[in-house]
Order: C-alpha cells, then structure tokens, then sequence
C-alpha cells in the first residue's frame, strides 16, 4: 500500500480522497471542499492518501501544531468496502511514523465524540486499541450540538508530550479550528 502526502492543495490527490471523505463523514460533520482547499493553500494541514494498485482506499487530514509538537488528526477514513481488514490502523501506522519522522511531533491528538453511544464507544475502542489514551475533560462547541473529548498518543515515551489533560490538548485542536474556520493565525 503506498502512502501519499501533501501539504499544498493537489486536485487530483483530492479527487481521490474525495469519494472516501464523503462516505465517511455526513455533510454537517465535515469541513467543504473549499475550506480543505484553503487550508492546503495557507499550509494548515496535509492531505494522506493511501492507495493499493492505483485505487484510493483510505484519507486522513492532519495538522501540526508546531508550538506543542503534536499533530492533530481531523479526519481519517477507510474506504466502505476495505473496512475491517485492519487497514484503519496500518494507515495510523503510517501516520505515527511519518509525524514522528518527517515532522518531529511527539505526540498525536484527536478528539472523539463524548456521548456514550455504541456507535462512539466502537470508535474510541478503535483508538485505544491503536495506543490512544482517552481524557476525562468534555469540551462543548458553540456552533455544534456534540460534545468532545480529547485522546493522545505519545510518539516518543523520552520526549513527553503536555500534560495529559483534555482541557490542554483541546488547545492545540481549537487553535487548528479557528485557524480552519475564520481564515486567521499563523501557518505551520
């Protein structure tokens, strides 16, 4: 499987991802195509894409938060049909070693639904089976009905990552959605 990348806005990559993004994550519940794109332009964020024999199966978009060395996964996705077949974590795999290789992160961060429903305790199962440490701090938006919380990851047991709490790692992921959403802050 190979494991694309890019921090600028690439339209055919994005094609790719496209069909995958939108059968993962309902309308309400993703960013449109023109805030991604604005987000690759100004170099807030990357695009992954993971391909087997020249078909797309999985996406993620990520960001770094360069004043704490985490980055932030936004959305991560395997395609419907390749679901199950453990390809979610080879692709956390291949995340982890590219944010601690290629981007010297130590830590990843990424927030998950707080509500206990079947359908969120199976996500974060999935995390915490891929190393991820869940929080206890609920963080509630203005503009969305759920709530969240945060789940870390160290990248580096010597180079320890910030405190461990939601109520800090959310700052990392509030900073990239204000970044995301009002066209403001500095880029990576």
């Amino acid at each position: 499987m190979e494991h694309l990348v890019s921090d600028q806005w690439d339209e055919q990559l994005w094609l790719r991802a496209e069909p995958i993004y939108e059968e993962a994550f309902p309308e309400h519940g993703r960013k449109s195509r023109s805030i991604v794109r604005r987000m690759l332009d100004r170099g807030l964020a990357e695009l992954h894409v993971w391909q087997d024999r020249g078909a797309a199966v999985a996406m993620a978009i990520t960001a770094i938060d360069r004043s704490r060395n985490l980055l932030i996964i936004d959305y991560i996705a395997v395609s419907f049909e390749r679901r199950g077949q453990g390809l979610g974590l080879a692709c956390l795999n291949d995340i982890r070693a590219w944010a601690r290789n290629s981007r010297g992160c130590k830590g990843i961060v990424i927030e998950v639904e707080a509500e206990r429903t079947e359908e969120n305790e199976k996500r974060i199962r999935f995390w915490q089976k891929a190393g991820f440490v869940l929080t206890d701090y609920v963080r509630s938006y203005i503009w969305v009905p759920e709530t969240y919380k945060a789940m870390y990851l160290k990248l580096d047991e010597s180079r320890p990552v910030p405190p461990p709490d939601g109520k800090t790692l959310f700052k990392s992921i509030i900073n990239y959605h204000e970044k995301a959403y009002r066209n403001r802050g500095e880029t990576k």
